[in-house]
């Protein structure tokens, strides 16, 4: 897959998936600066991690049913849009438990998003599933690695830097708008099911 010659709606998506990924181990390094400065308990600041990832999971059984009614580009834009408000509103948290409910908003909002950009990627790109189902996972591993990473940096500032940071950083990727919206996300669908026998083959290539 030539990353020069897609079109930037699969370039915008996997923009959107490293960031959309990083929200996972972004809160590691400020878990600390939160309960310090909110009085937080360990088990309280378990809970960003907690409530994040068990409604991103519990989530991702019914984003099938909200994109096939919304559509591909509704559906991501949705879950950006939502990953925003709720970063924003975290970062703007005056008490640790306000930022485990917006983490939970997070995690909703990165369910619609994830579950729908393979999707979204695999319907756009120009070459073939498997180079889309390539670039989508170095997209998840590059987020997945850079998360606690920024998060260091920006949490170096301020415990409320990896918050702002995500949502400015996703509100920029306004050409989103250019993911065809005529693409049939129940016909993407069936390629995206492969994606469990692709990865041997790839792990094999």
């Amino acid at each position: 897959m030539n990353l020069l010659r897609q079109p930037k709606a699969v370039l915008a998506v996997a923009f959107a998936c490293v960031i959309a990924f990083m929200g996972i181990g972004l809160v590691d390094p400020i878990l600390k600066p939160i309960a310090d400065s909110l009085g937080a308990t360990p088990s309280q600041t378990s809970l960003l991690f907690t409530s994040y990832m068990a409604i991103m999971g519990l989530a991702m059984l019914i984003t099938s049913v909200v994109s096939s009614r919304l559509g591909v580009k509704r559906t991501l834009l949705l879950g950006l849009a939502v990953i925003i408000v709720g970063a924003g509103l975290a970062g703007m948290s005056d008490s640790v438990m306000e930022i485990v409910g917006y983490r939970a908003v997070w995690g909703l909002g990165n369910a619609l998003f994830v579950a729908t950009a393979l999707a979204a990627i695999v319907s756009a790109s120009r070459g073939s599933v498997r180079d889309a189902v390539i670039f989508y996972e170095a997209a998840l591993g590059v987020g997945i690695a850079a998360g606690p990473l920024i998060g260091g940096v920006l949490g170096s500032i301020s415990w409320r830097g990896p918050f702002f940071g995500v949502a400015v950083l996703l509100t920029s990727r306004r050409h989103l708008r250019h993911v065809d919206e005529s693409h049939d996300l129940s016909a993407v669908s069936a390629d995206a099911q492969t994606v469990p026998a692709v990865e041997p083959a790839l792990a094999k290539a």
